[in-house]
């Protein structure tokens, strides 16, 4: 029994044990930490991505400051240079809801999406929003299917 005593008892057992998983619990947050901190920057880069005109090729159009303009019920669709032209064949309206197919597949649009001012460039154009979820519309502006 007094080597028991000596060794410290119950408490230096546990301490022994304590040690080992508060090590174990420390490097379980840690490593959550890290993994939502680079989830976190993940999504930042890719909402940065989102806004392109790199090399200002549309800075000089006539439409820029209309199209930077546009908003649709979701909010401020960013500029012409965000928004991708849609052929004709790859949008359509049925039942008075629009849907476009992007990246070989059809996307309903939601109404708030839909811009319904008129259509100062004439083609149909999307303002897609691409995520880990899938793609989301963030404005849709229909053409004049000509």
């Amino acid at each position: 029994m007094t080597d028991w005593i000596e060794a410290g008892g119950p408490s230096a057992r546990s301490c022994k044990v304590s040690g080992s998983s508060v090590r174990h619990r420390a490097v379980r947050v840690t490593t959550s930490l890290c993994l939502g901190l680079l989830a976190l920057l993940s999504v930042a880069t890719a909402h940065v991505a989102q806004a392109r005109d790199p090399d200002g090729r549309y800075a000089n159009s006539p439409l820029k400051q209309w199209f930077d303009g546009l908003r649709s019920g979701k909010g401020p669709c960013c500029s012409d240079a965000d928004g991708t032209a849609v052929s004709d064949v790859d949008w359509e309206s049925k039942d008075g809801h629009y849907r476009v197919r992007l990246d070989n597949q059809w996307i309903d649009v939601p109404d708030d999406a839909v811009i319904t001012e008129p259509n100062r460039a004439g083609r149909a154009m999307v303002w897609p929003i691409r995520s880990y979820m899938g793609i989301t519309i963030r404005c849709f502006m229909p053409g004049s299917m000509t």
